[in-house]
């Protein structure tokens, strides 16, 4: 995998010669955040070596470089799941290749069911912490030494100084926020009412099919981490009998995503 990662970050360094410092990764109905950005380079993961296609609608497919708050950003409009048939490692492919163009701070964005009675429909989660439920870890096999030691410590898995600044930041621009534990598990199904209230008896707050697997990888290589989900729906006992849809999803992450955006944006300026 190391020979394969050093060709993608050598290709993309010829063809975009861009140095970014800040890694992006929008969820469902988020890309919206690219349009902040003043792009200098626009790839389609096709065309680039050794990387997968993003099936899932909602999700653009390309890999951006420009700056956005004043820093170089590569930012993934769409990212890879576990449910579309790909293994942790593949998904969290990219990762590895933002690191080693030099990217020092992860920036996470996902849609999220809440699980957290005190939450609402469009509320920004800033993620403090998250539990690992899928059935793998992206970092089982051999450990790749030159991106980060065998047993990774995660004791401050999102880094306290960016969320204490986010926290600012979004009291200062008046965005209600929440925070809390985001649970990732391996759909593609949605929860049943049960599973709710497991995560809920776990500790987390919401749930979501991504994120912890790229975290994960980030961390490992010693990048700083900081995530956001947008609640996209309720999963509290009385909302179980109104199903959700992708398409209903999509919409609300789309209404918040101009709060996400300018929160991620002043924090990069600040970084």
């Amino acid at each position: 995998m190391i020979e394969q990662l050093k060709e993608t970050a050598a290709f993309l360094k010829e063809k975009t010669g861009a140095a970014p410092e800040v890694g992006i990764v929008l969820g469902s109905g988020l890309g919206g955040l690219v349009d902040e950005i003043r792009v200098s380079h626009r790839m389609a993961y096709a065309d680039i070596p050794n990387f997968l296609s993003s099936t899932v609608e909602g999700h653009a497919g390309q890999l951006i470089f420009g700056e956005l708050g004043g820093k170089q950003v590569m930012a993934m409009q769409g990212r890879f799941h576990y449910y579309e048939g790909y293994d942790l490692q593949k998904v969290t492919f990219p990762i590895r290749v933002m690191r080693l163009m030099g990217v020092h701070t992860l920036m996470v964005s996902n849609a999220a069911g809440g699980l957290n009675p005190a939450f609402e429909t469009g509320d920004l989660m800033i993620i403090r912490d998250h539990i690992n439920h899928f059935p793998d870890n992206p970092l089982r096999g051999p450990n790749i030494d030159e991106l980060g030691t065998r047993f990774p410590e995660m004791s401050e898995t999102y880094c306290r100084q960016l969320i204490s600044k986010a926290k600012q930041i979004a009291l200062r621009n008046k965005i209600r926020f929440q925070s809390g534990v985001y649970i990732g598990s391996p759909g593609p199904t949605l929860e049943t009412p049960a599973e709710y209230r497991m995560f809920r008896i776990f500790g987390a707050d919401s749930t979501g099919m991504s994120t912890v697997p790229e975290v994960i990888v980030a961390r490992h290589a010693g990048m700083k981490c900081f995530g956001i989900s947008v609640i996209t729906n309720l999963s509290e006992p009385s909302e179980m009998d109104k199903p959700t849809t992708h398409e209903e999803v999509q919409q609300v992450a789309g209404e918040a995503a101009s709060k996400m955006s300018l929160l991620f944006r002043e924090l990069i300026q600040e970084i």
